[in-house]
């Protein structure tokens, strides 16, 4: 099983959600060898439900995944924190929901949850805590206390840092700062455009249903995370399409 746990399916925070994009981002992912994916959009997202309502209309959901054209897609969110720093939630679709009720009072910056208090929220229910791009500038995870990040189940290693930061020199990194923590790392696209499939995933070693199976196959190690040779060209090439997509459909959504 190949899965990236770190996927986003809108082209930006302030799109609308195309059906149309999403069905060619899932065919891509597939092409790019994938079997798997865990749907972390930002909580915060322009119309975060719309995701949800269409999916809910045209796909079969069970276990704990959405089937959508042969790709396993886990329902998450990612979630930004007081202190700065983005959370990765994944779990069963309605605790994801739940979670983001819970959360609609601190979608603007200035309301954003405190870590304390969302991991309080994310323990009341199954789900996956992942810490996204730990070193990323402008939103690390680093400044946060150890007790409580060790409330989390892991860190992410992300297509996106390894790009800006190096590969090796951001692995190594990472790879110290988890050990010290405790963590283990999981292996994230953060794409907001196909191009950057495949950049970096996960071989899980055992065929994961539920959130739970997801959580012991991490706990145990029974997985490798994999980086592409290709990696630099797929983020790299992703951002620039990104770019100028961006660009085009935001301005269409403010005329709309």
């Amino acid at each position: 099983m190949r899965m990236d746990f770190h996927s986003h399916v809108k082209i930006s925070k302030k799109s609308m959600f195309m059906p149309d994009y999403f069905a060619e981002m899932l065919h891509e992912a597939e092409k790019n060898g994938l079997t798997a994916i865990a749907m972390t959009e930002h909580f915060n997202t322009k119309r975060f439900m719309d995701i949800y309502d269409y999916i809910d209309q045209h796909y079969s959901y069970g276990n704990g995944y959405y089937l959508v054209e042969g790709m396993r897609v886990f329902p998450g969110m990612e979630v930004d924190v007081k202190e700065v720093g983005h959370i990765l939630l994944i779990g069963d679709r309605a605790d994801i929901i739940a979670v983001r009720v819970a959360l609609e009072s601190h979608t603007n910056p200035v309301d954003f949850i405190r870590f304390k208090d969302l991991m309080d929220l994310a323990e009341g229910y199954n789900l996956l805590k992942i810490g996204a791009h730990p070193f990323r500038q402008g939103t690390p995870l680093t400044h946060l206390p150890v007790e409580q990040l060790r409330r989390l189940d892991a860190f992410d290693l992300n297509g996106k840092d390894l790009y800006a930061q190096g590969i090796e020199p951001y692995r190594e990194r990472l790879g110290e700062f988890a050990n010290k923590i405790g963590l283990p790392i999981v292996g994230g696209s953060d794409t907001h455009q196909f191009l950057q499939y495949g950049a970096i995933y996960n071989q899980l070693n055992r065929n994961c249903e539920t959130v739970s199976e997801l959580k012991e196959v991490i706990q145990s190690g029974d997985y490798q995370v994999e980086v592409s040779r290709d990696l630099m060209l797929k983020v790299k090439s992703a951002a620039l399409v990104k770019k100028y997509m961006k660009k085009i459909v935001e301005e269409h959504t403010q005329l709309v």
